[in-house]
């Protein structure tokens, strides 16, 4: 394993399924997916993903999250929701993925924002 490999493990979302945008785009419009937006509320009152919820990361608690849909979890750069996603999944989820982008990422495509 490279060194840059081995750094690579340690980033928030490694080892989470990404998700596309083009995937997260259609997971808001038709509701297949609990989008999980772990910013801090003022962050999240500034502007969302349509449908999303907000569980801060700060205060996070992975039995609050929806159990009947898979979960994709964003924040501002993808930090944050690379870490949910890595606890939730270290916890035995599997229906879990991570938007990389994070709302700088939605925006810069865009996209609606509530």
């Amino acid at each position: 394993m490279s060194f840059s490999n081995f750094l690579s493990m340690f980033k928030p979302g490694a080892g989470v399924p990404n998700v596309t945008h083009d995937e997260m785009r259609a997971a808001s419009a038709r509701g297949e997916a609990a989008i999980v937006d772990v910013r801090e509320p003022g962050e999240f009152a500034s502007g969302r993903i349509p449908g999303s919820v907000n569980l801060p990361l700060s205060r996070f608690d992975a039995n609050k999250l929806p159990r009947d849909k898979p979960v994709i979890f964003v924040c501002a750069t993808g930090a944050r929701s690379g870490t949910a996603a890595r606890h939730v999944m270290s916890a035995g989820r599997q229906d879990v993925k991570h938007y990389a982008p994070g709302m700088m990422g939605w925006r810069r495509f865009g996209e609606k924002i509530v």
